[in-house]
């Protein structure tokens, strides 16, 4: 299978042309721009959970071909100091909520993100060095990874090296294939000069 980045309606981005991934395929339902953005900020920050529903059905409908290559599915995992101030994984709650639509195990406590990186905010190359190293895949779980076709669950999708950084760590331990799904794609990053 070839390697696809996708955007509903749209093929590889630029970045994704010019480096291969780690990761097999990234798709993300919408497009974060000044009118979407007020929901994720909603829904990360104001715990206005309601919309995990609606985000699930985006995700649901963009991703509908991944969907009979995939094992397990799971979120791209916080800190445990974020997730302590922020109370939740908005991610988990919608790979759960997907998972079980889907009938597929869901997992979240394969991947840990062992490192309390900052607010993804800035140029590429300080994205990129943000989560370097910044996961890892629990010792004792490894054998539930090995073979595995993984669907990894994230908000938003900007430059992949989040994405790049967790398909990484989760094929150096076995998986078969990492997917990606996002509720959001920044199509044309500003300010990551």
């Amino acid at each position: 299978m070839g390697i696809d980045y996708s955007v509903i309606g749209e093929s590889r981005c630029g970045a994704c042309q010019k480096t291969d991934r780690a990761f097999d395929m990234a798709i993300s339902a919408i497009r974060y721009d000044d009118y979407s953005r007020n929901m994720i900020i909603g829904f990360k920050h104001q715990d206005k959970l309601e919309y995990a529903t609606f985000f699930t059905k985006l995700i649901k409908q963009a991703g509908s071909g991944l969907f009979t290559n995939i094992d397990v599915i799971m979120p791209v995992p916080l800190h445990k100091k974020r997730l302590f101030s922020r109370r939740y994984n908005q991610s988990a709650i919608i790979s759960r909520i997907l998972a079980k639509d889907l009938n597929l195990p869901h997992e979240t406590e394969l991947l840990i993100r062992t490192k309390n990186t900052p607010p993804q905010q800035g140029n590429i190359k300080k994205r990129s060095k943000n989560v370097q190293g910044a996961f890892k895949v629990v010792s004792s779980n490894r054998p539930s990874i090995e073979g595995q076709n993984v669907l990894l669950i994230d908000d938003v999708y900007t430059t992949g090296s989040t994405a790049e950084n967790c398909a990484r760590v989760l094929k150096k331990a076995g998986a078969k294939s990492v997917y990606v799904l996002t509720i959001y794609r920044v199509v044309s990053p500003q300010n990551l000069k």
